[in-house]
């Protein structure tokens, strides 16, 4: 697809005819651009006006044009499609161009400011040398956190590798642009949660450095598993922030307060998908598989074969690699985003070279488009779903798991929604969460395409007859039949008598054993009272209440008073037996 940036400006300039001496003291920069006229001498039209006219092909034209004559054009009814961009500056985003921190600013500024719908620029905190480390996210919601799987590219974390910053700039023109227009991208971005960090080093990019400031590499100072850490973020295991450098804890900081599925961050020197573990415990050169193994191959595998140089390399067959069989790495990002917080993560490494020529970025973003939009929709697979509190219907931080693999993702606590990444086959699933009984999913079926949906509603602990009420409310229901509520089952000392019958102080003062004070329904009137009325608990009934007629019959109510006779005879007997 063409990549097409459409310009604002502050107002729209009248008619076409303003003259090239203006052209030139413009100073933002010389577009190469593909012109389309509605017809050949409309076209012509632009000769005529001393517009730089490179060359004509019946109604369309190649046009050297800065960035407000192509807001002139566009205003006047002609399409403009920038080829590459000549000259310096901060300006639009366009293909054939490295930027510097300041013209990535200005670009990402640029988008928040056109597409204010569809991004939002944030900073995830400044650098050592106080460049700000910019977060775009785009979507169809940007502000808002919907039930939908969050996405997140990274780029130049070593300040030396500079061509994923370009890569990801031309993605999210490309998506912006596509939104409403293109139907496959109009559908990532209405279902995806997308956040591109497209410097993560800027002073490292200022300084023509791998390293940041500090002369420190920051895919070499991120916790190491079994040193720093052991557990997750689930299980309450802290960040281990303390003497990182500064860039990998804002990074830290965002990751840990956000709920990511799926991630990349790219690199440049070879070309390649790394995909974990970097560090598997193994001597370097080791294969260390995941947990994941299988998906991680097949998901590497889609970005890799979308990739023709990369998919057809003679070092790392069909274009992936096991990051600690090619060679080890301790305490690199991608390691901490799938044991720490379950997000799975790539290495994409994107060339062999540091820093392609600005000539050959166009061809770069050819080899790699659709390989960036493949594994961004492989979030949407799998296994999703929402699991809520059975009784509030209240979202939950719960923990999902999958018989036989030790790693656990995580649902996001504001939603509630998780997403497991899973091959097409059957599993068995675990979901629980902390003062909840679990639920065990056997037989779940995952096919290929969108993924599989599995809501659900986890209990309260002490809920005993699963019907969404704590024991201590239970009222008059009578679930295990031995005609006596619920209210009076307890029996914590397991010798056969309920706890109610067993209390014999009279705390109230009302000359009753507490066994028979029980009021769940709090109306002043105890539980046993109107379970022998049998009419309603909110009744307001006197202390010898019983149903209609039982007064004027003594039959009916010795009859209706007989279970209290029995368990005051109980109690008795219980108080008289030998110890």
């Amino acid at each position: 697809m063409q990549v097409f940036r459409r310009l604002a400006i502050a107002a729209v300039l009248g008619g076409l005819g303003f003259s090239l001496c203006a052209h030139a003291a413009d100073g933002h920069g010389l577009y190469v651009t593909e012109v389309t006229a509605e017809s050949e001498a409309r076209l012509h039209e632009l000769v005529d006006r001393g517009y730089e006219v490179d060359a004509v092909w019946g109604a369309k034209g190649r046009v050297y044009l800065e960035e407000r004559e192509i807001a002139a054009l566009e205003a006047a009814g002609y399409t403009v499609t920038i080829l590459e961009r000549q000259g310096g500056g901060a300006g639009a985003k366009d293909l054939g161009a490295y930027h510097s921190y300041a013209e990535l600013t200005a670009q990402l500024q640029d988008y928040a400011q056109d597409y204010p719908d569809l991004c939002v620029l944030t900073s995830l905190g400044t650098s050592v040398q106080g460049r700000q480390l910019w977060a775009l996210r785009v979507s169809d919601n940007p502000g808002i956190d919907e039930v939908e799987p969050e996405f997140k590219y990274i780029s130049t974390m070593h300040g030396d590798e500079p061509l994923g910053t370009e890569l990801l700039l031309y993605l999210i023109e490309a998506l912006l642009t596509g939104h409403g227009v293109d139907t496959r991208l109009t559908a990532i971005m209405d279902n995806t949660d997308i956040t591109f960090v497209p410097l993560m080093n800027p002073d490292g990019l200022e300084l023509g450095t791998r390293r940041n400031a500090n002369n420190i590499d920051l895919n070499r100072n991120f916790p190491i598993f079994g040193v720093h850490y052991t557990g997750n973020i689930y299980s309450g295991e802290g960040l281990h922030q303390t003497g990182r450098q500064v860039e990998v804890q804002r990074v830290m900081t965002w990751n840990a307060a956000n709920s990511f599925v799926l991630s990349a961050n790219f690199h440049t020197g070879a070309l390649v998908v790394n995909y974990p573990y970097d560090d598997g415990g193994v001597a370097s050169g080791v294969n260390a598989p995941t947990p994941d193994d299988p998906l991680m191959q097949a998901l590497a595998l889609g970005y890799a074969e979308q990739n023709a140089p990369m998919y057809a390399s003679l070092e790392f067959p069909n274009g992936i690699v096991n990051g600690s069989e090619w060679f080890r790495v301790m305490d690199g990002m991608q390691d901490w985003n799938y044991r720490y917080l379950g997000c799975i993560d790539f290495t994409i490494e994107l060339s062999n070279i540091k820093k392609p020529a600005e000539n050959s970025l166009a061809a770069f973003w050819a080899d790699n488009e659709e390989a960036l939009l493949v594994y961004l929709e492989a979030v949407q697979h799998g296994l999703r779903g929402a699991v809520r509190d059975a009784q509030t219907d209240e979202p939950l931080y719960a923990k999902v798991t999958v018989q036989g693999n030790t790693q656990p993702v995580f649902s996001d606590p504001d939603q509630g929604d998780y997403y497991r990444l899973l091959l097409p086959g059957t599993y068995t699933v675990t979901i629980e969460a902390p003062g909840y009984a679990s639920k065990n999913f056997p037989g779940v079926s995952i096919a290929e395409g969108s993924a599989t949906v599995l809501d659900t509603e986890l209990l309260p602990l002490g809920d005993a007859d699963n019907d969404g009420r704590d024991n201590d409310v239970e009222g008059t229901d009578d679930v295990d039949g031995d005609a006596l509520p619920n209210y009076l089952d307890a029996d914590s000392d397991g010798d056969g008598l309920p706890d109610s019958f067993e209390d014999d102080s009279d705390a109230d003062g009302d000359l009753l054993p507490q066994w028979l004070d029980a009021d769940s329904d709090d109306d002043g009137h105890a539980d046993h009272q109107e379970y022998l009325a049998g009419t309603d608990p909110n009744d307001a009934l006197d202390f010898l209440d019983v149903p209609l007629g039982a007064r004027e019959q003594p039959g009916l109510l010795l009859l209706c008073l007989l279970p209290v006779f029995y368990i005051q005879a109980v109690r008795t007997r219980k108080s008289q037996d030998p110890q």
